[in-house]
């Protein structure tokens, strides 16, 4: 399928590189075209896990314990003229956040030092891998993450950076390069991470909040923590690359599992890294329904390893306070946590990049207004008068007609951009 191949196998999982990248610098933090599968998920949506995680617990101990792994980034001086930005809304004098949404950008740097050298491999510089933008309802009743392509061509604003310095802007360029220009031009995180929620906000026109960056040390450590993730697995999965094996049924991924699940892609459907990143969605969904559904979170100490690993590397800007979001989400419900891909395509002439479709600008518009980004399906309106119900040959008529159930959902099936699932969706059990 061609809307499965934007972004896919001949970009590999180095992130995209083309000539209107030359200014990013050192050849050294240039993706090598090699078999990188030893990158894995780079934890950004499990961000939405442990933010979940808190407002389940209401254990202000825990909270204050493992709060205190969050790096807390200050980039104020680095973030557009205001004039330049999408408007913002007119905050509350006491509490800034309290009835207005919350747009974050989650950002999975590739950090190949320390812990993670262990796990893929040493390397220098920073690169990003996964974006999402993380959407909280004002009423607190949604949380939603619509996941940016890598590989997407989009215009890429210049960038103030620490030092006073900025990076050059292009008309079109591959969405990931912000990430590495911001970290070029800047040498540190910030610099990195605030290029990256510029560019998401000039592509999309929605006021972000701050951004928050994790790499991925603590995610095998996490999933343990949690004592595994269960889920249906519908078909045998194997590839070779991720050391992925895994027989059809009902399994409990252990951290290593889930980390091979989350690496995946040569192995699996068209080896496209538009369908992995749906793979790593269902993964989430299935974290975070587990976290909300099971009591696992009511023993402490195992709630302290599963926060400590979570938090431990996060990375925060904008001054959030994590606490108090969290638990304004204690009641969020697993049908009410959706993600997608935002709706994109192939560009034109280039199978191996990807563009946004005519669907994005709906996406991003729902977003800013702060409505449902899959739009609720009106009732149809009542008969205008009595009808008699259609009643099945033999059934007996004082007992009315069951709906039809509709279709299950298979959270780790191909989806087109613009394909949503949410918690509810995933199966602990076939």
């Amino acid at each position: 399928m061609s809307e499965a191949r934007g972004g896919s196998a001949a970009s590999g999982d180095d992130g995209a590189r083309d000539d209107d990248t030359s200014a990013t610098g050192s050849a050294g933090l240039r993706h090598v075209r090699s078999r990188r599968e030893h990158r894995v998920l780079r934890v950004v949506g499990l961000v939405t896990t442990a933010v979940l995680a808190f407002g389940v617990s209401g254990a202000a101990a825990v909270l204050v314990k493992t709060l205190g792994n969050v790096q807390q980034v200050d980039n104020k001086e680095l973030v557009a003229p205001e004039a330049e930005r999408p408007p913002a809304p007119a905050p509350d004098p006491e509490d800034p956040l309290a009835g207005l949404p919350v747009n974050l950008v989650l950002i999975g740097s590739d950090d190949r030092s320390g812990e993670n050298a262990a796990i893929g491999g040493a390397e220098d510089g920073m690169r990003s891998d996964t974006t999402m933008l993380l959407h909280i309802s004002a009423d607190r009743a949604r949380v939603e993450l619509v996941s940016v392509p890598r590989d997407l061509r989009i215009a890429i604003p210049a960038c103030t950076v620490t030092g006073g310095g900025t990076t050059r802007a292009s008309s079109q360029a591959t969405f990931n390069e912000a990430f590495s220009r911001g970290w070029v031009g800047g040498k540190d995180l910030a610099s990195a991470a605030t290029c990256t929620q510029m560019t998401v906000e000039q592509m999309s026109g929605v006021r972000t909040d701050g951004f928050m960056v994790v790499d991925f040390a603590g995610f095998q450590t996490m999933v343990d923590a949690l004592d595994g993730v269960p889920m249906c697995i519908p078909e045998d999965m194997d590839d070779e690359d991720s050391n992925l094996h895994l027989s059809a049924g009902t399994q409990t991924l252990t951290g290593a599992q889930a980390l091979a699940l989350a690496r995946a892609r040569h192995g699996l459907s068209d080896g496209s890294d538009t369908y992995r990143m749906g793979r790593q969605q269902a993964l989430l969904a299935a974290m975070t329904k587990s976290v909300l559904s099971q009591n696992v979170l009511t023993d402490l100490p195992n709630l302290l390893q599963f926060l400590d690993a979570a938090t431990s590397s996060l990375s925060i800007s904008g001054g959030v306070d994590l606490k108090g979001l969290a638990f304004s989400l204690r009641s969020v419900r697993p049908d009410a946590v959706t993600f997608l891909t935002i709706p994109s395509g192939p560009q034109p002439g280039n199978a191996n990049r990807v563009v946004l479709t005519s669907e994005a600008a709906d996406v991003w518009a729902r977003v800013a207004a702060d409505q449902p980004v899959v739009p609720e399906v009106e009732a149809p309106p009542a008969p205008t008068a009595p009808q008699e119900p259609s009643v099945p040959t033999g059934a007996d008529p004082a007992v009315p007609t069951p709906p039809e159930p509709a279709a299950p959902v298979d959270p780790l099936a191909d989806r087109k951009p613009g394909q949503a699932i949410t918690s509810a969706d995933a199966k602990a059990a076939c």
